[in-house]
């Protein structure tokens, strides 16, 4: 197995790549690839990682962390869109990657109904405005095809779920959003992977998810009258939060919100790189 070895060399994340044999070698714009890649600050697990300034995230035994900087720079490698404010965490073979970010928008009351099929038209309409930036960047289109599973708020958990079907240039992903409300604001947790392996990734994370508290005075029941309540309800953190109110700006403005706030739900990549590395290197069945 020298031709993974020397993969495994240029990665250093030990993916889970299985060569043919008189499998080609990497190209010189693979290598370039894994070469940054290798380049960032992976933080591995076991470990605990403060987010945002106002909670804690465990890292666990075979997963890796990447910071705001490196995080900015692995969806840009990848051909996304990176606020500088998310963080990562994946399994080292990278078959799928969560993204963090806390937004301080204020306490969001979680009394609203959801309208799921709306939110799905308005969804898609965005992302199609948003595609003029991706073609401006040289990358391709990017389509909501439907949810994979609708918007969900527990009560219990005070996290509201949902699931995008997405798909460009033939291949498609999900992206599996999570909001985990506080007393100051919200903190938004997109999954990316490759629609079979949405249940396994998803039972992982909410595993993970177990090991994500806010600190101590940030909890959603540690509210007080006179915190900032944010101007938004459930709804609207579907589409992005501050961006999905933002209608009397005009079309650019909104736009950009966009942009900048809802297009971290399918930041992450159509297709996660372990898949991507796999369906590139891995032995074909029969």
């Amino acid at each position: 197995m020298p031709a993974l070895k020397s993969l495994i060399a240029i990665f250093c994340l030990c993916l889970p790549v299985a060569l043919v044999a008189g499998e080609a070698a990497p190209s010189a714009e693979e290598q370039a690839y894994f070469q940054q890649l290798r380049s960032l600050g992976w933080v591995n697990g076991p470990t605990s990682v403060d987010v945002a300034g106002n909670s804690k995230l465990v890292v666990p035994e075979g997963f890796v962390f990447l910071g705001t900087a490196d995080t900015k720079k692995f969806l840009e490698l990848n051909q996304n869109f990176g606020s500088g404010n998310e963080v990562l965490l994946a399994p080292k073979n990278l078959e799928w990657s969560a993204y963090f970010e806390f937004e301080d928008a204020g306490y969001v009351k979680d009394d609203e109904q959801i309208d799921a099929a709306a939110l799905l038209k308005t969804f898609k309409e965005n992302t199609e405005a948003a595609n003029e930036e991706r073609k401006r960047r040289g990358w391709p289109a990017l389509h909501v095809i439907d949810w994979a599973a609708p918007p969900k708020y527990n009560a219990m958990t005070k996290r509201l779920e949902w699931a995008s079907l997405l798909e460009s240039e033939g291949s498609r992903s999900v992206n599996f959003s999570t909001k985990v409300l506080g007393r100051r604001g919200h903190t938004s947790v997109v999954l990316v992977v490759a629609p079979t392996g949405l249940a396994s990734a998803e039972a992982a994370l909410n595993s993970v998810l177990q090991g994500y508290q806010f600190n101590s005075g940030e909890t959603y029941a540690e509210w007080r009258p006179g915190d900032k309540v944010a101007e938004y309800g459930l709804a609207a953190l579907v589409l992005g939060g501050a961006a999905a109110v933002a209608t009397k700006k005009g079309f650019w403005a909104v736009l950009a919100g966009f942009l900048g706030a809802a297009w971290k739900f399918v930041a992450a990549g159509v297709v996660g790189v372990g898949a991507w590395i796999k369906s590139r290197f891995a032995k074909k069945s029969a």
